[in-house]
């Protein structure tokens, strides 16, 4: 549980630090702030293939980071984190049971087949999402300049989410009304 509260804050605190860290440090140096973020990860290695894959990607740019000490291989990491989170929520799709149904069956419901398509739906929107989100923070990492690809991947892009979230919340709100689920 702590390696997971440590993961999820390296990686929300990363592009800042990284912003911060660039012209201060070397990158090879600012590649331990990854290093560390993927060490965060090992204990989920055990139960989650997106887990494995995010951790050798990361590692993958932390060597690339270090051999090249250049900070673009640091700035993929947003990039990666999407493709991550792409392929679980994709890749449960392909299931009878998406990703989304899979998180709020963790609070012990069963539901109704529209309830089920709900939540499949809502999988394919954080699809999208995370499509944009990946593409947005690639965009910004090759061609804008330092702090615009901080600001997009260190705030905008939590706003977006943020936003999402919001926004299936009251959209549930009210399918939970109309179809009295």
């Amino acid at each position: 549980m702590l390696s997971n509260v440590v993961a999820v804050a390296l990686t929300v605190l990363y592009p800042l630090a990284i912003w911060l860290g660039h012209g201060r440090f070397e990158p090879r140096w600012l590649a331990l702030l990854l290093l560390l973020a993927a060490a965060a990860r090992l204990p989920a290695l055990k139960i989650s293939a997106p887990a494995r894959w995010s951790v050798a990607g990361a590692l993958v740019l932390v060597g690339c980071a270090v051999w090249s000490n250049l900070l673009l291989p640091l700035k993929l990491y947003p990039v990666l984190v999407n493709l991550a989170l792409l392929g679980a929520f994709g890749a449960s799709l392909a299931t009878p049971v998406s990703a989304i149904e899979r998180m709020a069956r963790l609070s012990g419901g069963d539901f109704p087949p529209v309830a089920s398509a709900y939540m499949r739906t809502v999988t394919q929107v954080w699809c999208g999402f995370f499509v944009f989100n990946g593409a947005m923070a690639l965009g910004t990492a090759l061609w804008a300049s330092d702090a615009v690809w901080s600001l997009y991947t260190g705030l905008v892009s939590y706003i977006l989410m943020g936003v999402l979230f919001g926004g299936e919340f009251l959209v549930r709100m009210r399918f939970k009304r109309l179809h009295h689920v």
